[in-house]
């Protein structure tokens, strides 16, 4: 699948829907829990597959996940307990970046 920002996407095994914040132009593997996401806001897309054992360390409703390597973040919208990943490498959590300290 080629992503595009503002794509929608959901997942076959579990509750997971996320937004595509930001993609590179190229083919890439965006899946949860193991399998494949699909285009859709998660209503309507109905679990057809099992998650993954190794890849059930779940998705938090309002984060941020992103491979800055590969150019890619995910914003969750519906929380799951499948893990995030993009062409099969778990998609890690984007972390905040510190303020500047103030004097």
């Amino acid at each position: 699948m080629r992503p595009r920002v503002g794509q929608m996407l959901a997942s076959t095994v579990d509750t997971t829907a996320v937004i595509v914040v930001r993609c590179p132009d190229e083919e890439l593997e965006i899946g949860c829990g193991g399998a494949a996401m699909v285009e859709g806001n998660g209503a309507g897309v109905a679990a057809t597959g099992t998650a993954d054992p190794g890849l059930t360390g779940g998705s938090l409703l309002g984060k941020r996940y992103a491979d800055d390597e590969l150019g890619v973040e995910l914003l969750c919208t519906k929380p799951g307990p499948g893990t995030l990943t993009v062409n099969g490498v778990p998609l890690p959590m984007k972390t905040a970046k510190p303020l500047p300290a103030s004097d």
